[in-house]
């Protein structure tokens, strides 16, 4: 097998498309670069492993970019009686804003109004929800600076926050806290480009063909060249195709549908508000204003049947219903006409059975099913992790590498090191009095921290081009910059637009943006090219 890699990070260290030059055997091979996979990848290089982390398709191609773009405390799963779950949500939230990601993550004021609408039992459950959601907090030992304690608000200082709220019937509201991440597929992307830097090869259009527990066989999907791959153990984590690759998992998939709104279509903004669905005692339907000029409006829980689907598509039954939701709770109703983007993702639910029912006879309600994840052992011995959320990634990827190293062996045992991630920052990671005191572009620092001056410095150096010309829009109203498609493609292994616009930034959520900033694509690809060569 190859040696086990450095344990000293490097920011000089790139994703790579395609398979040229990848090892041939290693400790470990990741199927999946979405959240899971690529902390599954994060930790075990760290533990002294040789990885191999692969993608058909691209770094958070699939759930992973689907998101609320919350980093949850884990309130729902305790409303549901999954304490469990609740706690390691919260545990995990604190990891991330702390220690691993302060520099991607912020505190997210959340708004719930109390109108006439909303019944005593509704109130009860409300006020009960944010206290236990403190309390989980404080068993998380997150800091009250970091997550501050709920509060109950009067008329005036709910409209003073949120001045489009309906006034008629208002009573006031709750104003509790959560996690909120820049984006979801820059995670990813910096979880990657960790492991990479920690040695780990980082392939993506590389797709799997044959998995057992000791060898993949793949495909390089730009070139059509196959490949046999030996490992010691194998993961499978590929989320809602991961019953696709080995036998014994049954998943469940529910969609979960967002819509994008423009920020003038809710003006004054600057907390989230959670607008409770009516007829429901713990069921809200959020509007997540973003940094990028948009508001998310979501989300569903409709369960799906039939093939996965590479990208999901929202259902107008969906949309109405959001819209629905939110326009009860604001002052001027929203239309269909408001909406200028949506987006929907699978939850890879790993189906153990119940007592609900989601409309299909089988006795199984996707939004009752457990978001616990497992680790299953397939009769080929490819370790699969499954089920989990965003927020719990890194625990997901914790247990994965155990289950993985378990099953290769006392040889491998007897090299490997202990989990290092609940201590391990991110690139670009620092606290934030240290990134605020930072003098580089605030949109930068915001999307890589500590790492903005290596995405400006590398722009420079591969395009020769002035700052004020790195640094513009790339289009009116559009924030990205020159600077940041370049990084994605120097540093982060884009090939092409799609990877640039759709999972390196997030400018494909709008088609109309999309379609505007094409041309900075190109023109990036371009610029990079001879440096990617």
């Amino acid at each position: 097998m190859t040696s086990p890699p450095t344990t000293t990070p490097t920011t000089t260290t790139r994703i790579t498309p395609g398979l040229a030059g990848a090892p041939t055997e290693v400790d470990l091979v990741v199927i999946g670069l979405g959240i899971t996979g690529a902390g599954v990848a994060l930790d075990a290089v760290t533990r002294g492993l040789s990885v191999l982390a692969v993608d058909a398709h691209d770094l958070a191609f699939g759930t992973s970019r689907w998101s609320s773009k919350m980093v949850h405390g884990g309130l729902r799963y305790l409303a549901k009686g999954q304490v469990g779950v609740a706690h390691e949500s919260a545990v995990e939230r604190g990891i991330l804003m702390e220690t691993t990601a302060p520099h991607l993550t912020h505190p997210m004021p959340m708004l719930v109004p109390l109108s006439s609408s909303v019944t005593r039992l509704q109130t009860w459950m409300t006020r009960s929800g944010m206290w236990a959601g403190d309390l989980l907090r404080r068993g998380a030992r997150t800091d009250a600076e970091t997550l501050p304690k709920p509060r109950h608000l009067s008329v005036t200082e709910a409209r003073s926050l949120v001045p489009a709220l309906r006034p008629a019937g208002l009573r006031g509201a709750v104003l509790g806290w959560d996690g909120q991440l820049e984006d979801d597929a820059r995670l990813v992307t910096t979880i990657a480009r960790t492991a990479a830097s920690y040695g780990a090869h980082v392939r993506t259009r590389a797709r799997v063909l044959e998995a057992t527990g000791t060898s993949v066989r793949l495909r390089d999907e730009l070139t059509g060249a196959t490949t046999t791959v030996a490992a010691r153990s194998v993961v499978n984590a590929a989320g809602v195709w991961a019953g696709g690759l080995v036998d014994g998992i049954r998943l469940r998939p529910s969609r979960g549908t967002h819509l994008v709104l423009r920020e003038e279509t809710l003006p004054g903004l600057t907390v989230s508000v959670f607008c409770p669905v009516p007829g429901e005692t713990n069921r809200f339907v959020m509007v997540l204003p973003q940094p990028d000029g948009t508001v998310y409006v979501g989300l569903t829980d409709e369960p799906v049947d039939g093939e996965i689907p590479d990208v999901p598509q929202a259902s107008e039954a969906e949309v109405g219903f959001l819209l629905d939701v939110v326009s009860a709770a604001f002052s001027h109703p929203l239309h269909r006409s408001d909406v200028v983007g949506t987006f929907a993702g699978l939850r890879p639910l790993l189906d153990l059975g119940g007592d609900g029912d989601d409309g299909d006879g089988d006795g199984t309600r996707t939004a009752d099913l457990s978001r616990r994840h497992a680790v299953l052992t397939s009769s080929t011995g490819v370790i699969t992790v499954v089920g989990g959320k965003l927020t719990t990634y890194r625990r997901m990827a914790e247990d994965a590498v155990d289950a993985a190293v378990a099953a290769a062996g006392p040889t491998l045992e007897r090299r490997v090191g202990p989990c290092r991630t609940r201590e391990l920052p991110l690139l670009g990671a620092a606290p934030r009095a240290e990134l605020a005191a930072l003098e580089l572009p605030a949109r930068l620092v915001r999307r890589y921290g500590t790492d903005a001056a290596l995405v400006l410095d590398s722009a420079r150096a591969v395009s020769g081009l002035p700052d004020e010309e790195l640094l513009a829009p790339v289009a009116p109203h559009i924030p990205v910059t020159l600077a940041e498609l370049l990084f994605g493609v120097t540093h982060e292994g884009a090939a092409d637009v799609d990877d640039l616009l759709d999972r390196r930034t997030r400018v494909g959520l709008v088609p109309a943006d999309r379609e505007l900033a094409v041309p900075a694509a190109r023109r990036a690809l371009e610029i990079a090219a001879p440096a990617v060569r």
